[in-house]
């Protein structure tokens, strides 16, 4: 009896130690393991799980710990800056940081200045940070990609540019969602300045007959303003509403003629959606407007289709799987002190012909 009870207490007893040292062993072997924290926009979205891909895919290649997350929607800024709460409590070597508001996370952002916690931005990263808090970006150059549409559309609309005169002037209209975020700023003058370059570059047109007109924000000190054979005019609805987009458009299409406006580019999806809106998902380009060349920036089921059905001549897309990937590699050298720098994550020309190909197709979430 005295035996089975000194058995008893020996297995008991290797039980209590076997419970202690499990936790002891697992917090070992993730110290062996670089943990880093993503925190981005949203997590729902068919981009962000493609965000997400792309990230998975770096964390695995470096071999490090990796956990990815988001609010709801863009909306929710206290959701996130618990999110990131979280990330950092769980003692992160790094983080990658999507702020939803730079005014809402300037506490974390101290406090990873403080614990040495590089933070690394990606796609629309952390606007207007404090100096030092963020040591690299990995973003879509939103100038140079919506450049790629001013060109594609300048190949399409040559001729007509070309043979442009006073008496018989062109147009071209940017649609922009709003007059104050970067990103699009950014587009839109990208645009604007392409389109200008490529015009001057590639046609016996000067500056001197090119004229920008429309929303001040888009209009640079050096943009030309006095021609009178090419005009770029540069749109802002009434607010990011569909409903004010669509407006926006409907007023657009109903001068097509008069102002022989011959491009169109929506930069973003929202400005998309509002001129299919006013289009009936754009059959109504297919049909009344077949000449006018349009081109579109992001992706979504309704675009996609425009594109598929030839309504659009194509649209820009973001490389949302780079994004993921380099905000990862970014976050893990400067983990190990290398010097990084910002990375632009690309972006693709997409139209009926390619949007299929698997190197597009991955590109183009719902």
């Amino acid at each position: 009896m005295r035996s089975t009870k000194r058995i008893a207490v020996v297995l008991v007893s290797l039980l209590l130690l076997t419970a202690v040292a499990l936790p002891v062993f697992a917090a070992g072997a993730r110290e062996d393991v670089p943990y880093i924290a993503v925190v981005s926009n949203g997590e729902q979205h068919d981009f962000w799980q493609t965000v997400r891909m792309g990230a998975e895919a770096a964390a695995e290649e470096y071999g490090v710990e990796m956990t990815f997350e988001g609010p709801p929607s863009e909306s929710d800024i206290q959701i996130q800056v618990e999110m990131l709460n979280s990330a950092l409590a769980r003692g992160p070597v790094a983080l990658a940081l999507a702020a939803l508001d730079t005014g809402s996370v300037l506490d974390q952002l101290a406090e990873a200045m403080q614990r040495g916690i590089p933070v690394v931005g990606f796609d629309s990263g952390v606007p207007e940070a404090p100096e030092g808090s963020i040591v690299a970006d990995a973003s879509t150059d939103n100038y140079a990609a919506a450049g790629m549409a001013a060109e594609i559309m300048f190949d399409e609309l040559k001729e007509k540019i070309a043979a442009a005169s006073s008496s018989d002037p062109v147009k071209i209209v940017v649609m922009n969602q709003d007059a104050s975020g970067e990103s699009l700023l950014s587009r839109g003058r990208g645009f604007r300045d392409y389109m200008v370059n490529v015009i001057v570059e590639n046609t016996d047109l000067t500056r001197g007959d090119i004229s920008v007109t429309g929303n001040p924000a888009y209009i640079a000190d050096d943009s030309p303003t006095g021609g009178d054979k090419v005009f770029i005019e540069m749109i802002v609805p009434a607010s990011a509403d569909e409903q004010d987009a669509a407006s926006s458009a409907h007023a657009i299409l109903n001068r097509v003629s008069d102002d022989s406006i011959i491009g169109l580019f929506c930069s973003n999806e929202a400005t998309v959606k509002g001129l299919l809106a006013a289009t009936d998902d754009g059959t109504t380009l297919g049909s009344r407007y077949e000449d006018l060349v349009v081109i579109g920036f992001d992706a979504g089921a309704a675009q996609k289709n425009a594109v598929r059905e030839g309504f659009f001549l194509g649209s820009i897309t973001q490389d949302p799987y780079m994004i993921g990937y380099y905000s990862v590699e970014l976050a893990y050298k400067a983990y190990r002190g290398e010097e990084v720098e910002d990375i632009d994550t690309g972006a693709q020309f997409y139209d009926a012909g390619n949007m299929n190909d698997p190197d597009i197709a991955r590109l183009l979430y719902d």
